[in-house]
C-alpha cells in the first residue's frame, strides 16, 4: 500500500469518528430535550413539569419516562396552540376594549371564544393528568395530585384579598 492510499483510509476511519460523535451529541441533545419539554402548570409561580421533574421527584424508572414522553408529545404541541389561540384572542380584546367606542357584541364573541379554548385546553390536560396517572403507583400519585392541585384551585391575588375584605366591612 502506498502512503497515500493510508493517508485515505486515516482521513475515512477521522471522517467516521467525527460523523459518529457528531450523531451521538446529537442524539442525546435531542433525548435531553425531550426530557425538558415542559408544561408550565403554575404561571405566576412557575412551576414546570418536565421529564427530568417526574424522573427526580416522582422517581419515574424508564418504562415511565417513555410513557411521560409519549403522553407529552401528544399533550405539548396542542396545549402550546391553545395557549397561543387564548394568548392571540385576549389581544384582540384588549385592542377592541381600547377603542374609543368598543364594539360589545365581538367583545362578548371574543370572551366567549377564549372560554371555549380554555374549556379545550382543560380536556387536554385532563387526558394528559389521565395518561401519566395510568403508570404511577400509589405514592407517585400522591405526589402527582400535589403538582396538579394548582390548576384546579381558585386562588386569589393578595391585593384582590384585601380588596375584598374592605369592601365586606363597608357592608
Amino acid at each position: 500500500m502506498s502512503k497515500i492510499n493510508i493517508l485515505y483510509w486515516i482521513i475515512a476511519l477521522l471522517l467516521a469518528l467525527n460523523i459518529s460523535t457528531i450523531g451521538g451529541i446529537i442524539y442525546h441533545h435531542y433525548k435531553e430535550q425531550a426530557d425538558e419539554t415542559a408544561l408550565i402548570l403554575d404561571v405566576q409561580n412557575d412551576t414546570k413539569l418536565t421529564g427530568r421533574y417526574f424522573r427526580q421527584v416522582l422517581g419515574f424508572n424508564n418504562k415511565q419516562m417513555d410513557a411521560f414522553r409519549k403522553a407529552n408529545r401528544n399533550f405539548q404541541p396542542v396545549a402550546n396552540h391553545i395557549i397561543f389561540v387564548i394568548d392571540s384572542l385576549k389581544q384582540e380584546q384588549f385592542t377592541e376594549l381600547k377603542k374609543t367606542t368598543a364594539d360589545t357584541v365581538k367583545l362578548n364573541q371574543l370572551a366567549d371564544s377564549i372560554g371555549m379554548q380554555h374549556a379545550a385546553l382543560k380536556k387536554v390536560t385532563n387526558r394528559f393528568y389521565l395518561e401519566i396517572k395510568k403508570v404511577c403507583n400509589d405514592e407517585q400519585y400522591k405526589m402527582l395530585e400535589e403538582v396538579f392541585n394548582p390548576l384546579f384551585k381558585n386562588t386569589i391575588p393578595a391585593g384582590r384579598q384585601h380588596h375584598r375584605s374592605r369592601n365586606s366591612d363597608n357592608k
